[in-house]
């Protein structure tokens, strides 16, 4: 136990990274939801972060606009591929969803076979560096989230199914690459969830109410016991829902 581990240079990023997260997520998890595509998430992480991996396997710089390019060309490609087979095979989107995950997650561990980094980039990807989160990284996804947003509310419903998906597609992929895919998906549906046992006025104020207080929570704990941050994030994240859902049914 540490508890002179909060150091504002490192949690301030990794809480700014979490608000951008859920700025975005929190809504489009409520979507999520309602359309019964609870594993889309997961595969556009999946597919955007196979974009990154296949970027690297080419050389090019980690953080250079090419890998980004190549990330959001990737997950915009495959929000398309589900966007056909919603309208074509509507009665097993979720399973091909699953599919498409397990395909993109198996097509980069074998780009990764022969990379000697390999585990430590899947591990990344999947668990993600919040910590390593700087300011200088968050403000072109601030810009992002602040034009995702304006679309998302301002457009409401005459996204249309392609639209939906590709916002979603880019959100997700700003989003992974700072938190890792594991804490998007929560970000995404647990807020969601917890939200769903309230009348549905609340229910945007509750996601967002539980997105905060578990990240708040989840890196304190972390930085306090030197733990990973996102794993610890995530299940505080469900028991901050799981309350969230209780004090709902007593009430």
């Amino acid at each position: 136990m540490n508890p002179d581990a909060f150091d504002i240079s490192i949690l301030g990023p990794a809480f700014v990274a979490g608000l951008l997260v859920l700025a975005t997520h929190v809504p489009m998890g409520q979507q999520v939801l309602a359309r019964g595509i609870v594993f889309i998430d997961l595969a556009i992480a999946q597919i955007a972060g196979l974009g990154v991996i296949a970027a690297d396997a080419m050389g090019w710089e980690p953080q250079g606009f090419a890998v980004q390019i190549a990330a959001v060309g990737t997950a915009l490609i495959g929000a398309l591929l589900l966007t056909f087979t919603e309208k074509r095979w509507p009665e097993v989107q979720e399973a091909l969803i699953g599919v498409l995950f397990v395909l993109a997650a198996c097509a980069g561990i074998i780009l990764l076979a022969g990379n000697p980094h390999g585990g430590e980039h899947l591990k990344d990807l999947l668990v993600g560096q919040i910590l390593w989160v700087s300011y200088g990284q968050l403000f072109p996804v601030a810009l992002l989230t602040a034009a995702i947003l304006a679309l998302w509310f301002g457009a409401g419903k005459r996204l249309g199914h392609i639209g939906f998906y590709a916002m979603f597609a880019i959100a997700v992929t700003a989003s992974v690459q700072l938190v890792g895919i594991y804490l998007v998906f929560a970000s995404l549906i647990i807020p969601a969830l917890a939200g769903r046992f309230h009348p549905a006025r609340r229910q945007l104020a509750v996601g967002y109410g539980v997105g905060v207080l578990g990240y708040v929570l989840g890196l304190a704990l972390s930085a306090m016991f030197d733990l990973p941050s996102g794993a610890v994030v995530v299940w505080v994240l469900a028991t901050v829902a799981l309350t969230a859902a209780a004090i709902a049914k007593r009430k």
